[in-house]
């Protein structure tokens, strides 16, 4: 048996050879090629690959139910962009505590929540761009502007981190990255605003 979002799909898992097979048909056959699958639940147990083609690998003779959950892209985006203005304050409180701890001279506890806060960063740029591309139609003068700062700001840290001037690192982080994370909140707002008025909200 087939569920996709509580109602069974005529399709049957019989004329299919294994998982991968199934899931890529329902993509196409079921439409959901326009929506994000958010759970595969595999006789009722969650699903999610461990390694490339996972799925590939269970014959569909082990499947008695398989059921798939999704949500529209719109659905996804109001998630995502309800969850940015977090994001923004873990990057502050990140930036807050890598000056704190230079400032103490605890530069290992720095590097470490200073690397974690620099990926965070990059992965919060682009799920903005994306949301951005996807609803508003492009970028904006203030997001560009604002990519632009972060990105350089976040070069000048590591050229000064090379210089090991830890002072100055400490300087950046509290007088211009928490500037620019306070200016990404405007941004987020904005978009807000076009992703529900895709949704006819």
């Amino acid at each position: 048996m087939i569920v996709i979002d509580g109602r069974q799909s005529e399709l049957s898992l019989s004329n299919y050879a294994n998982l991968e097979e199934v899931l890529s048909t329902l993509l196409t056959d079921e439409g959901l090629d326009q929506r994000i699958v958010t759970d595969v639940l595999v006789n009722d147990e969650a699903f999610s690959e461990l390694y490339p083609h996972q799925a590939e690998d269970i014959e569909v003779g082990e499947i008695e139910r398989l059921e798939v959950r999704t949500v529209s892209v719109e659905e996804m985006a109001t998630d995502v962009v309800g969850e940015l203005p977090v994001v923004v304050d873990i990057m502050a409180g990140g930036a807050r505590s890598v000056a704190g701890s230079l400032r103490g001279g605890e530069l290992a506890e720095a590097f470490e929540t200073l690397q974690d806060m620099i990926t965070v960063t990059r992965d919060f740029i682009g799920a903005v761009h994306v949301l951005r591309s996807q609803f508003s139609g492009g970028g904006s003068r203030n997001l560009d502007a604002l990519c632009d700062t972060l990105g350089d700001l976040l070069g000048e840290i590591t050229d000064v981190i090379a210089n090991e001037d830890w002072i100055l690192v400490a300087d950046l982080l509290e007088y211009e990255y928490l500037p620019a994370c306070e200016g990404w909140r405007g941004i987020i707002t904005a978009l807000a605003g076009d992703i529900a008025a895709a949704r006819g909200e």
